[in-house]
Parts: C-alpha cells; sequence; structure tokens
C-alpha cells in the first residue's frame, strides 16, 4: 500500500512564498514523475509542475518563474517552492506520483496525495 502526505499550505499574503512537500511511503519499488496540480473552487484541476525521473520539467505558463519544482529520490518526497505569490495562486494543491509498487511490478500506477490549501491574501 502507498500513501502520500503533502505538507506546507497555509494563509499567506500577496507577495509571499510557501514551499510545500509531498512525501511517499509503503511498498515503493520506484517513483516515475512527480508532479503538482492545483484546483481552486469551481474550476477544473489544472498542471502547477511536473518532474520525470531525469529531472526533465514541465511547468505552466502561470507559475513560471516563480514556482520550482524540485525532488528528492532518497526520501521519495518532491517540492514546490512558491514564490511571488498571488490571490490567483489560492487553490487547494495535490500531489501526484506514477510509481512502481513492490506488489505490482507489471503496471506503474498513479498515487494522489489528499491536498493541501493554499490562500493567498491580497
Amino acid at each position: 500500500q502507498v500513501q502520500l502526505v503533502e505538507s506546507g499550505g497555509g494563509l499567506v499574503q500577496a507577495g509571499g512564498s510557501l514551499r510545500l512537500s509531498c512525501a511517499a511511503s509503503g511498498s515503493i519499488f520506484s517513483i516515475n514523475a512527480m508532479g503538482w496540480y492545483r484546483q481552486a473552487p469551481g474550476k477544473q484541476r489544472e498542471l502547477v509542475a511536473t518532474i520525470t525521473s531525469e529531472d526533465i520539467i514541465n511547468d505552466a505558463d502561470s507559475v513560471k518563474g516563480r514556482f520550482t519544482i524540485s525532488r528528492d529520490n532518497a526520501k521519495n518526497t518532491v517540492y514546490l517552492q512558491m514564490n511571488s505569490l498571488t490571490p490567483e495562486d489560492t487553490a487547494v494543491y495535490y500531489c501526484k506520483m506514477n510509481l512502481w509498487s513492490d506488489s505490482d511490478f507489471a503496471h506503474a500506477h498513479d498515487y494522489w496525495g489528499q491536498g493541501t490549501q493554499v490562500t493567498v491574501s491580497s
């Protein structure tokens, strides 16, 4: 069984910074891509940034130059450093990992965290 646990969300003023973390635990064999997504009230979930096992990064235009995704493979953890936050960044942020578990070597599966609220006040 695999679990993803996020932390680091909260309330911050516009222009401020937050760092999100997402740690995976359980029967993990290997992790492929890791990523962050967000969902604002009344909107669809959208990609924020992803990072592959080769450290290739893909991020949304809306966060380029402000958000940085990184990963620590030894800790099975992905981070999202968010700077210059604006009220438009207010959302629930979810991490996702595509990984191979010890219980299924035939297929890699996507796992999601429970989400962490980020609120940016103006």
